[in-house]
């Protein structure tokens, strides 16, 4: 007897995606919201981990679509798409924006805890690193979406796809 065939209502579950690896995605967010407390290396390396992230999701996607597309005509155009897409759509939305986003709102807390309280120095930089690590769920979907809309409005036209990414 052959292994059973999964139902067609059950998902294949997306390592990247469907589980808590995507939080090191998150690593950088994390590692900006703390930026006022450890060296600038701990912060470098939080990048490190979500580059890593965003680069192994873009393989696996380029390993996916070859998989589905067979050796069949267009295979290394797909293939490439994939991984671009990936790549491109993780790397703004997972690094790059939200990385700004959690660095600016903590410079700027940080900065506004000096000029308007007499809180020592310490719990300034404490309030801020929480500021930081409170705003990450907020900004998730919004960035996200924003990526989407983006990548439709430009890059997918190219290739003539939308909604490659869907997290």
């Amino acid at each position: 007897m052959g292994a059973p065939v999964p139902a067609a209502s059950e998902k294949t579950v997306d390592i990247y995606r469907d589980t808590w690896v995507r939080f090191l995605g998150y690593a950088n967010e994390v590692g900006e919201s703390f930026r006022a407390l450890v060296p600038v290396g701990v912060v470098w390396a939080s990048y490190a981990i979500s580059t890593a992230y965003v680069t192994a999701d873009a393989v696996d996607k380029g390993r996916k679509a070859a998989a589905d597309h067979g050796d069949g005509p267009g295979k290394t155009t797909r293939v490439g798409v994939a991984v671009v897409d990936t790549f491109i759509w993780q790397a703004l939305a997972s690094v790059a924006i939200p990385g700004f986003t959690i660095n600016r709102l903590c410079a700027a807390s940080l900065f506004l805890l000096g000029k308007t309280t007499r809180w020592p120095l310490p719990m300034r930089k404490w309030t801020t690193t929480a500021i930081g690590l409170s705003a990450i769920p907020v900004i998730i979907t919004p960035i996200d979406r924003s990526v989407d809309f983006l990548l439709d409005s430009t890059l997918r036209k190219l290739y003539g796809t939308e909604q490659q990414h869907k997290p």
